[in-house]
């Protein structure tokens, strides 16, 4: 059932929880975190604080880092940037995505522009999902010169395994951030999707990208400046879960993922 979704305030909703996650009483926090940890069975045992009581606020927990031996980041050229769930992988064909079984949308409506969807026709794609037991800070696929990023504003749909197989075009409409890296592998994407409660994602590069919630594209352009990021390294985070999508150019696929594959952030992709 997705119906709910098409009719209730997605941006209020999100905006409530983004205070919500940062409410600091400590018996409140304490109290939700622990209740959290349990629903979900989060492995707090990997993280660089295992106690939920040395969290400042929900957030803090949602988005902690991790103990350096709790993720290994592989030699390969190119590695998993989040824990996941792969929700679809493989080929873009004739500028389509496969989003779930029976439902394709477009690359041009996803990047917003027609220009930069003709870079990866024929090219490859990997999409995946991240849980909210999962880790959510988001991390570099493969060694890359920051581009130019675009915020693109929309609706804030859950991006779940059901909503995909129901709501039409669903990461192209959701709000989404779409960073472009200079790589060994050509122009690359790397597009972090929005969804609801989750009403902010930001990059280390610019830091909270949003609230506040923006009517029109945002483009910001890095081709003058030398930010230049190593794989492996924090790229953004998620201020509660969602989906990246990564699209690489016509060469050899550089997704080896299976649909449905559970995923660890710093595995071998190649």
């Amino acid at each position: 059932m997705t119906w709910w979704q098409y009719i209730i305030p997605q941006h209020w909703l999100s905006k409530l929880m983004f205070r919500f996650a940062r409410i600091e009483n400590v018996w409140f926090k304490n109290k939700f975190t622990h209740w959290f940890v349990s629903a979900y069975q989060v492995d707090l045992s990997e993280a660089t604080r295992e106690r939920v009581e040395d969290y400042k606020h929900f957030n803090d927990f949602f988005t902690r880092s991790l103990k350096s031996s709790a993720r290994l980041i592989s030699k390969s050229k190119i590695i998993c940037p989040v824990d996941g769930v792969v929700s679809q992988v493989g080929r873009i064909e004739n500028l389509n995505i496969l989003q779930a079984k029976g439902r394709l949308y477009s690359s041009q409506a996803l990047l917003g522009s027609e220009e930069k969807s003709h870079l990866f026709k024929d090219g490859f794609f990997t999409t995946i999902y991240l849980s909210p037991k999962d880790y959510h800070r988001i991390h570099m696929p493969y060694d890359g010169k920051l581009v130019s990023m675009d915020y693109i504003p929309g609706d804030l749909f859950s991006v779940n395994q059901q909503t995909a197989q129901n709501v039409d075009n669903l990461f192209a409409r959701n709000e989404r951030v779409v960073c472009y890296f200079e790589t060994q592998f050509g122009l690359c994407a790397f597009v972090l999707v929005g969804a609801i409660f989750v009403g902010s994602m930001q990059t280390v590069w610019h830091g909270q990208i949003n609230p506040p919630y923006k009517k029109q594209v945002q483009h910001f352009d890095y081709s003058d400046q030398d930010i230049k990021l190593k794989k492996g390294d924090e790229l953004g985070r998620f201020n509660m879960g969602s989906t990246v999508i990564m699209l690489a150019p016509n060469q050899d696929n550089p997704f080896t993922l299976k649909t449905n594959e559970v995923v660890k952030m710093g595995q071998n992709l190649i």
